[in-house]
């Protein structure tokens, strides 16, 4: 497994948040779903991130690894993001949500779907962080609050919050890989 692809934190837990590094190599016009009505949004090329969570509502026993294999799909016969085969190997058996081997197609539903769904997006790193608590919130107000990320649309991707935005454009993966690093151990002392 590349191990510049994942960051974890945390003890195996199968519930928790994590952050999608993505990179998408053209520029996209692109409707996220019923988002701002169904509104075309033009995507610039470039680097995002986008911050989720997977506490599970008890029907998943392993919702962590299931959210994460599910966001590396696409919908109907499109080939899966690259990295999915690596997550799958990360969280076996936990991410085999269907017979192993078999590739999962997922129906759009969350914003983020929509822009994973698109063949020039590709997921390149995943921090996951593997705790009961719910730090998402925490995240996407820490990270928001930094010089070199920006909102593609006020609140795209978090529509069941008020005042937060899930899916952000960012100006270095790598500088913002290292402050998340420091800043993730924080949260979860």
């Amino acid at each position: 497994m590349p191990p510049d692809q994942f960051t974890i934190f945390g003890d195996n837990y199968p519930r928790g948040s994590y952050i999608l590094f993505l990179k998408v190599s053209k520029p996209i016009r692109l409707s996220f779903g019923k988002f701002q009505g169904g509104r075309l949004l033009d995507v610039p090329k470039g680097e995002y991130l986008y911050i989720g969570s997977a506490l599970g509502s008890g029907k998943a026993d392993k919702p962590l690894a299931q959210r994460l294999v599910r966001h590396a799909s696409r919908s109907g016969n499109n080939k899966p993001q690259p990295i999915q085969k690596t997550l799958r190997l990360l969280f076996e058996p936990e991410a085999s949500c269907k017979k192993a081997g078999t590739t999962l197609h997922k129906k759009m539903h969350w914003h983020i779907d929509y822009l994973l769904d698109c063949p020039e997006t590709e997921i390149t790193h995943i921090v996951v962080v593997q705790s009961p608590l719910r730090l998402e919130p925490l995240l996407c107000n820490f990270i928001s609050s930094l010089d070199t990320v920006e909102p593609l649309a006020k609140r795209l991707g978090a529509q069941d919050t008020k005042n937060s935005t899930h899916l952000l454009k960012i100006a270095d993966s790598e500088q913002l890989l290292l402050i998340i690093k420091n800043k993730i151990p924080e949260l979860i002392a």
